[in-house]
């Protein structure tokens, strides 16, 4: 047999995914072998016991004989409606069913709506931390990320005139993601005011990641960045994955607003990538109107009590009792950052980190390298397990950094 490779794409040689990458392949092996890993690398709530609610499951069926054939490729009119309905309702009055996008989750409208905007070295502005599909996105679509970053000393929030600073002539658009994933940070109104004032006199897209936008603790308020940006194009993305708890439906939408008179070229290039694909999984839109114009169960859940509250206070005090960890308490979303102290751990490396307690520990977390940072010392667990499993998983790591201790010792 003749002896070739074929290789990959050189684009992904920049590409990483570490949340589905070696080290999520590792634990499918391990649990092949017969042990019992305690997952904490992805926020999917249904392998935690979080159900998609009930009505949003019979509005699919009861409308399965209209899912059958191709939609418009913008999506179908009720699940469009619905999500201009809550537009309105967060004080964005200037969309209508034509700004909505319906795509097969925020992650395939995240691609889209670079590939519409990027040519060849365009930049992007994203925050260190962020959540890499956005860097992957970039890089893929020929454009080039710049990391603006959000710093642990200030609770993960960015600094407007840090973000200003990385502006360039080539610089095309800012993405916000607010609640931020990884690190839980809801921004303040007052800096995303300046982000929007930013954005308006530098003439950039904003594109605002708002997919746990419900998912809010302690008083925490969300504000909507397209309640902040009228003079340049903003858009924002979301969809029923997280606060919905359905994953597997594969629904998100993007909503665009402010100045679309500038951005027609754009829009009528996204809809042409749109219809390139034919259209969205069809059944779960129909679960769209039902989700946003019913009881939005997600308040019992973040609310003290609430089962998304009291895993993340499980998270958090685990880290307030620990010898080498501290947090900065996550005030959104379904995840925490983590930092491990390394006063006493000079050759400390999140990366190997996460391969040794896998290993020796049979838990699994993300590296904070995954998360396009410059530093080696955090990590991220989602805080969708019982507390009991958090409480024990973040044992587990107290025990193997102790052991790191020792050997240095």
């Amino acid at each position: 047999m003749t002896q070739f490779n074929i290789r990959g794409s050189r684009r992904l040689a920049d590409v990483r995914y570490e949340i589905r990458g070696r080290l999520a392949h590792r634990a499918l092996e391990l649990e092949r072998m017969g042990y019992e890993i305690i997952a904490l690398n992805i926020g999917n709530p249904g392998l935690y016991g979080y159900r998609t609610p009930e009505t949003m499951r019979l509005a699919m069926i009861e409308n399965l004989g209209a899912a059958e054939p191709y939609c418009h490729q913008k999506g179908i009119f009720p699940a469009r409606e619905a999500v201009v309905m809550q537009q309105q309702n967060r004080g964005i009055l200037d969309v209508t069913a034509e700004e909505v996008f319906i795509g097969n989750g925020v992650s395939e409208l995240i691609d889209l709506a670079l590939r519409a905007l990027l040519n060849e070295g365009d930049e992007v502005l994203l925050p260190s931390p962020d959540y890499p599909l956005w860097t992957a996105a970039t890089v893929l679509n020929d454009g080039r990320p710049v990391h603006y970053p959000c710093r642990p000393e200030a609770g993960w929030i960015p600094d407007p005139d840090e973000i200003e600073s990385l502006v360039t002539d080539n610089t095309r658009a800012i993405v916000v993601i607010n609640p931020n994933n990884p690190t839980g940070a809801v921004y303040p109104r007052a800096v995303l005011e300046r982000i929007a004032e930013i954005a308006e006199r530098r003439h950039l897209v904003v594109f605002s990641d708002e997919i746990y936008d419900q998912m809010v603790y302690d008083g925490a308020e969300l504000v909507p960045m397209a309640s902040l940006v009228t003079d340049t194009l903003c858009a924002t993305f979301s969809g029923l994955s997280k606060v919905y708890r359905a994953c597997g439906y594969r629904v998100g939408w993007v909503v665009f607003s402010g100045n679309r008179e500038n951005a027609e070229s754009y829009l009528e290039a996204l809809e042409l990538l749109a219809a390139l694909r034919l259209c969205s999984n069809v059944p779960g839109q129909w679960a769209v109107q039902t989700a946003l114009g019913g009881f939005q169960s997600i308040g019992e859940l973040v609310a003290p009590g609430g089962k998304l509250y009291e895993s993340r206070r499980a998270v958090i005090e685990s880290c307030e009792a620990s010898q080498f960890l501290e947090l900065t308490p996550p005030a959104g979303a379904m995840y925490a950052f983590p930092r491990v102290r390394t006063d006493d751990l000079p050759d400390f490396d999140d990366h190997q980190f996460a391969l040794d307690l896998l290993e020796h520990k049979h838990v699994l977390v993300a590296p904070g390298v995954s998360f396009n940072v410059p530093y080696r010392d955090h990590f991220r667990l989602t805080t969708l397990p019982d507390p009991v499993v958090i409480t024990e998983a973040l044992a587990r790591a107290e025990e193997l950094l102790h052991s790191y201790r020792v050997s240095e010792i």
